[in-house]
């Protein structure tokens, strides 16, 4: 079985994760500190999506 996450996604994740931790990971469009460790992952997430990296899709809400 092949792995879920690339390598980028982890790197990108880890990176997030840090700097939520030292109070300088901020959301995109407001600008407001992130403080909630879910939220640090999905930026991260995101980051490694945009940067082209092997991240499933995002599952949709019901």
């Amino acid at each position: 079985m092949t792995s879920r996450y690339g390598k980028k996604a982890q790197d990108e994740v880890a990176k997030a994760v840090h700097e939520e931790k030292r109070g300088e990971l901020k959301s995109g469009s407001s600008g407001k500190t992130v403080t909630s460790h879910k939220q640090a992952v999905a930026i991260g997430l995101s980051k490694a999506r945009k940067a082209g990296g092997k991240v499933p899709a995002k599952r949709a809400h019901h």
